[in-house]
């Protein structure tokens, strides 16, 4: 097959299979491409997905021992369900509320009243307790009671139904305040950013030479075997043959080839990572699910692409345009 010219540009198609998916997971194949492609897409993932997330806090009464700033804090880094995000506007672009943030367009209002009254116990004020305008943006702990709680297994003293914890109240402190959830991303600030963890690796490659494996003892294919930190290759009692039982194990430590070249057996096994493959493995906040993260990360990389495309063809890119082109 003819590669093309050094400095030719080429069309790849990258392909996509999804391994393994939950609400909360995801892990997937992205072959055909290349490792810039790759890092676009998780930087996107991380950053520049939007989800809904607590903007502006009015707080009307505070006698707890946690000033206001701390709990305005606490109340932005919620997680809010956020699956309508991307038909949301930013609130710097609506025209309905003249950019203010205030409509329902572009924000949530969220309502909490608190107050401790019994002198034995202390009141623990959770994310359950916000109230929401909207019932489609609700912190991710309301919404996964809610979902439990359709089962008839759910125990209502569960650990998930608590919520997360924003302030404990001691008898006769209070707590009221009105809360603003606005769109935005991870770029400008983390309590958007709808990424627990997003990080993908090269896939290897790893061939063993048969022939000089036929020439080690069983004893040094055991220490062989061994030598690798992780559970990559497996010696059959039976056969006494060496296998590669699971690749993706391997950590490019390079501490099989040290030790076959100690053996005075270099070349006993090649390692390579393949450019074009690279497996990602996704945790999401739950303000979306795995599945919407990467979905509207893609529409989004697209977005990017459409855009640099329209200016190319504008003329707006000037000298680079021109190199972007291509001959």
């Amino acid at each position: 097959m003819d590669r093309p010219a050094a400095g030719a540009s080429y069309q790849r198609f990258p392909r996509v299979r999804i391994r393994e998916l939950r609400d909360d997971y995801a892990k997937f194949e992205l072959r055909d491409t290349d490792a810039s492609i790759a890092n676009a897409l998780r930087r996107v993932m991380i950053a520049e997905v939007p989800t809904v997330a607590i903007d502006l806090v009015e707080i009307e009464v505070n006698s707890s021992v946690l000033n206001d700033e701390f709990i305005a804090h606490r109340l932005g880094l919620i997680p809010l369900t956020s699956a309508a995000a991307m038909q949301m506007r930013f609130s710097r672009d609506c025209d309905a509320c003249d950019g203010d943030g205030s409509c329902e367009y572009c924000s949530v209002e969220f309502l909490l009243s608190a107050r401790a009254t019994d002198s034995d116990q202390t009141l623990e004020v959770t994310a359950n307790d916000l109230r929401s305008a909207d019932p489609k943006v609700c912190p991710v702990d309301q919404a996964r009671a809610y979902q439990q709680a359709l089962n008839a297994d759910y125990d209502t003293n569960a650990g998930e139904q608590r919520g997360i914890l924003i302030v404990k109240l001691r008898r006769g402190q209070e707590l009221r305040l009105r809360a603003i959830a606005r769109k935005g991303i991870g770029k400008d600030h983390a309590k958007w950013s709808p990424a627990a963890t997003v990080t993908f690796m090269y896939e290897p490659d790893i061939r063993i030479n048969e022939e000089l494996m036929d020439t080690l003892t069983l004893d040094e294919k055991r220490s062989w075997v061994e030598s690798s930190p992780t559970k990559v290759f497996h010696l059959d009692p039976i056969t006494k043959q060496v296998t590669v039982c699971d690749a993706e194990a391997y950590t490019y430590d390079d501490e099989v080839i040290k030790k076959a070249e100690a053996m005075g057996k270099p070349g006993l096994v090649e390692i390579n990572a393949k450019e074009d493959s690279f497996i990602f493995t996704v945790e999401t906040t739950g303000a979306i699910t795995a599945y919407e993260l990467i979905m509207n990360a893609i529409t989004v990389l697209r977005q990017k692409l459409d855009a640099v495309r329209l200016q190319d063809d504008d003329g707006d890119l000037g000298e680079l345009g021109a190199h972007l082109g291509g001959p």
